[in-house]
């Protein structure tokens, strides 16, 4: 279709007229001439102007047609850029505009095809780390990149592990970004069957940026050991401390509270294994391996040498109380005099309760936090929050 640009703007308002009349396409003799405004025959369906074009058109005289829609859109685009405007000698054509804008279309299209791609496939691979880094290691690798592309809102995943004899059943929480097609792994739930009890107990972690507790972490956060973190505050600063989940308390989504231990409240595990009789502390890598799974919050095995022998024990850092937990082989608590000067040396006065035998791999915190007996936690679903 072409037109004389002294009529461009008058068959511009024409069409765009056409169209919130709900005419769809215009139908126009394709040759050589110009048409006028007059010399255009709009229609509402494709068949009534094909139609037209059919039974108009002979040997000499072709009839064409555009939609109105992409015809306008062509002309009003090249009102705000002349270098869309397609004109020779004062003739516009708008049916060459037209195909052109389709093309430029399509290839914006294309690219916005591709960049898509690659965000989907950033985003999963940042999943993909996140999750296999907080503890899930790269089992659920498929299973997240199906759900990534089935493009659902909301989606779940699930994983289930061992701790000795304790089940683990963890569900991952997806959600997709409301301003975008991302996708962000919100928070996890566990939940702990102990050994062949059919009681449980249940908690949601949430991940936050810099703040995230690992599978193995939360399960012992849950046995109501303690976890070394360096966490970041709301204005983005680093600090460290150690994080204990406080049974008595829980926030009003049903979430046990997290008891913060910071690095000004003296806690100093190094100087607090330095006053037992532990082999390790002697070899520098088997002190820094034996710290580190402390602070992962870990029941760990250790070396004791007591009267000439050697003896293995289970500990467990404390930071409450500003000493380590230690366990026979039994997994009863031992109750020695060096554990009782290093409390009164900390400037520590309570007294320490014995505990009775505990369950294998599972040490007592008799001057810890409470901790709830399992029968008293039957299918209770609880949270913790890591604000």
């Amino acid at each position: 279709m072409k037109i004389r640009k002294d009529d461009y703007q008058d068959i511009l308002e024409y069409l765009t007229k056409k169209r919130w009349d709900g005419e769809e396409f215009v139908a126009f003799l394709d040759d050589f001439s110009p048409a006028r405004k007059e010399d255009l025959y709009t229609f509402s369906t494709e068949y009534d102007v094909r139609e037209f074009c059919y039974e108009m058109s002979t040997d000499i005289d072709f009839y064409n047609f555009l939609s109105i829609r992409s015809a306008y859109k062509a002309m009003q685009e090249a009102v705000t850029n002349t270098e869309l405007l397609i004109e020779k000698d004062r003739i516009v054509d708008v049916s060459l505009m037209v195909a052109v804008r389709y093309e430029r279309l399509e290839r914006e299209q294309s690219i916005n095809n591709q960049n898509s791609k690659i965000m989907n496939q950033k985003n999963f691979e940042y999943l993909r780390d996140q999750v296999k880094f907080t503890g899930f290691g790269e089992g659920l690798e498929n299973d997240l990149k199906q759900k990534i592309e089935e493009g659902k809102p909301e989606f779940k995943l699930q994983h289930q592990t061992l701790y000795g004899k304790d089940s683990v059943t963890a569900t991952l929480n997806f959600s997709q970004s409301k301003q975008s097609d991302m996708f962000f792994f919100n928070s996890y739930q566990v939940n702990l069957q102990k050994g062949d009890s059919s009681d449980t107990m249940e908690q949601t972690f949430y991940i936050n940026k810099g703040n995230n507790i690992t599978l193995k972490e939360a399960y012992n956060l849950m046995e109501g050991r303690s976890v070394n973190k360096d966490l970041t505050n709301k204005e983005g600063q680093v600090y460290n401390a150690w994080v204990q989940m406080d049974f008595k308390q829980s926030d009003d989504n049903g979430n046990f509270k997290l008891k913060h231990y910071h690095e000004n409240y003296g806690y100093d595990l190094e100087a607090v294994l330095s006053k037992h009789p532990i082999r390790e502390l002697g070899n520098e890598e088997y002190k820094s391996n034996l710290m580190d799974s402390l602070k992962k919050g870990n029941l760990q095995s250790a070396t004791f040498q007591v009267n000439g022998a050697e003896q293995k024990q289970y500990i467990e850092a404390n930071p409450q109380f500003k000493t380590i937990n230690i366990y026979d082989n039994s997994m009863q608590r031992v109750d020695n005099r060096q554990a009782k000067k290093e409390q009164q040396s900390e400037g520590e006065s309570q007294s320490v309760k014995q505990d009775g035998k505990k369950e294998k791999q599972t040490p007592a915190e008799d001057d810890g936090p409470e901790i709830p007996k399992a029968s008293t936690k039957k299918k209770r679903r609880q949270g913790i929050n890591q604000g």
